[in-house]
């Protein structure tokens, strides 16, 4: 009873494991699912455990072990995605950036969307100038710490907070000044509101860039923002699409293509080069999914698209959720008591460090720094060279969803519109979010001294490799896999069999192949008329002939006996 009781034990641990979630406050949810369950069942997971309804905008990533990023789909299994063993290691975030975030029905939602967006002000994506940098930041502050007090706020308070990859002296007397007299008895409700309408109006707001080069091989960003698809080239928007304008997503290996139309039926295609064919791929699918999310009416509009023009070539992919029309007359339908949000406030943040850290740690020593642009100065080829790119949100679902001065705005710009004196790198933060304490300082001793993080340390970072410590934004812990490992062996073992199997099936394909192919060599060098100087050549050789007499004709005289045979066998009955 007892052997039978550690059987069942052992069949039912085999049959879970244990998968942690890292949310946008970088608390961690852990939970144990089934071996068969598929990403839906997480997601909702999460979303009761924050009390979330508006939950279209989110999603969930990972990292394989390659360091490729992606979204976890939520019609597939768990364990059949992820290329790792478990536990497993993933990060939520917005997926589908809302268009106008400060307008969503619930204020739970407008907080999430809120964290994302000062991670992204941190990590260098959302690039703004310094104006607009001090007020966004002077909106956190006000966010997290409230009415600014001279008893609890000392001279110089602003610097212990990093809101941005570079800080500046000038702009950090900005952003006390304006906290201390423009913010005033707003509630952290108000001042994420303001933050979220300021930032909507940036023309890098949604931006998630996946780094490519162009046909010249100069290094691009190629993003699907809420108004459109966009290609960043320096400090320039070099192009921008609205997606009623984009027709088609295509990739072929390395190669991604994006079709559209302009004005006066002009057709145009713009092509770019991914670091990698999965990067390619990653890229393809987060477009696919961002076009229909943002263009389509209703959900039942969804078609299932090809990477490829030829019908038998490349991936097939469907976007499988609801579109932005959808979710926004959806929220309207909410009634319920506000639920309750535990802001983070005061507590630790591995991305954003809090007023509770002490001095903050800047990545270029105090002498040495100046006033800049809030972009970030180095690591264009860091992020260029980067073999993994960042998953995507995406474009407008028509005017309707463009706030008016941005609407306004697009139509009347130029297709090159200069939107920073700075190149825009957003490779250059410190580190992806969120990392060890020691490893950041390690990271940014190195910066202060001159010595960048070397990029195979930024990728083992985000993939979850750690260098010290604790790994990276999307890690998968490398530790716990191995001691996890040992329960998955039998999987371990059967994926092995599979790609044998598989090796072996290819080996035999292409062996029958090539002896389809001699046998028509064969029947054309002895059955044919074929007068060529090559064939006429073999036909001569004395092996050939000897071949032919001895071989080749006893053995077609007993084939043609044989379907005599067969033949007259059918005629009799």
């Amino acid at each position: 009873m007892l052997s039978r009781f550690k059987s069942g034990s052992i069949r039912n641990l085999e049959r879970e494991y244990s998968c942690t979630v890292r949310l946008l406050d970088d608390t961690e949810y852990t939970c144990t699912i089934q071996r068969d369950a598929k990403g839906q069942y997480l997601f909702d997971l999460i979303c009761h455990h924050l009390n979330l309804l508006e939950k279209d905008y989110f999603g969930i990533r990972y990292v394989d072990p390659d360091k490729q990023r992606h979204w976890l789909e939520f019609t597939k299994s768990i364990a059949k995605q992820m290329k790792s063993q478990p536990p497993f290691t993933m990060c939520l975030r917005v997926k589908f950036y809302p268009p106008e975030p400060a307008v969503l029905k619930e204020e739970i939602t407008r907080y999430l969307v809120f964290l994302q967006i000062k991670r992204d002000l941190y990590h260098g994506r959302l690039l703004c100038k310094t104006s607009d940098a001090a007020m966004l930041a002077a909106h956190i502050l006000q966010a997290e710490i409230g009415d600014y007090d001279p008893g609890k706020h000392p001279e110089g308070y602003s610097s212990k907070f990093q809101f941005f990859p570079k800080h500046s002296e000038k702009l950090e007397r900005r952003i006390a000044d304006l906290h201390k007299t423009e913010l005033i008895g707003q509630t952290p409700e108000t001042s994420e509101r303001n933050f979220l309408q300021k930032a909507q109006m940036l023309e890098t707001y949604g931006v998630d860039p996946h780094p490519c080069k162009d046909v010249s091989g100069n290094p691009a960003f190629l993003a699907f923002t809420p108004f459109g698809f966009v290609v960043l080239q320096g400090n320039k928007r070099v192009h921008f699409l609205k997606w009623s304008d984009v027709t088609k997503l295509k990739f072929e290996g390395k190669t991604f293509n994006v079709y559209a139309n302009q004005k006066e039926d002009e057709k145009i295609i713009l092509t770019y080069f991914a670091p990698t064919p999965e990067a390619c791929k990653h890229l393809w699918k987060c477009g696919v999914e961002n076009q229909a999310f943002y263009k389509l009416e209703k959900s039942s509009q969804v078609r299932t698209v090809s990477s490829s023009n030829l019908f038998f070539k490349g991936s097939r992919f469907r976007y499988s959720g609801r579109v932005a029309k959808e979710v926004m007359e959806q929220s309207a339908k909410i009634k319920r008591e506000p639920p309750e949000i535990h802001r983070a406030g005061l507590v630790p943040s591995r991305s954003c460090p809090s007023i509770t850290h002490g001095p903050r740690l800047s990545s270029v020593p105090r002498t040495r720094r100046r006033a800049v642009h809030i972009s970030i100065m180095e690591g264009l080829e860091s992020l260029r060279d980067s073999a993994h790119s960042t998953p995507v949100r995406s474009v407008s679902h028509g005017e309707s969803f463009l706030p008016r001065s941005r609407s306004q705005a697009t139509d009347g710009s130029e297709s090159t519109a200069v939107i920073s004196d700075e190149a825009y790198s957003p490779s250059d933060s410190v580190l992806p979010t969120p990392v060890a304490e020691h490893s950041m300082e390690l990271a940014v001793s190195r910066q202060i001294n001159g010595a960048p993080c070397s990029i195979e340390e930024e990728k083992e970072s985000e993939a979850g490799t750690p260098i010290q410590g604790e790994g990276g934004d999307f890690c998968v812990d490398g530790r716990s896999a191995q001691e996890g490992a040992g329960g998955d062996l039998a999987l371990s073992e059967v994926e092995q069999v599979n790609k044998f199997v598989l090796s072996v099936l290819r080996l035999l394909l292409v062996t029958i192949g090539l002896l389809f192919v001699l046998l028509l060599l064969l029947i054309i060098l002895t059955e044919s008329d074929l007068d060529i100087a090559f064939l006429r050549d073999i036909r001569q050789t004395p092996e050939f002939e000897q071949f032919h007499y001895e071989y080749f004709c006893p053995l077609r005289r007993w084939f043609a006996c044989k379907l005599r045979w067969v033949g007259g066998l059918l005629i009799n009955k």
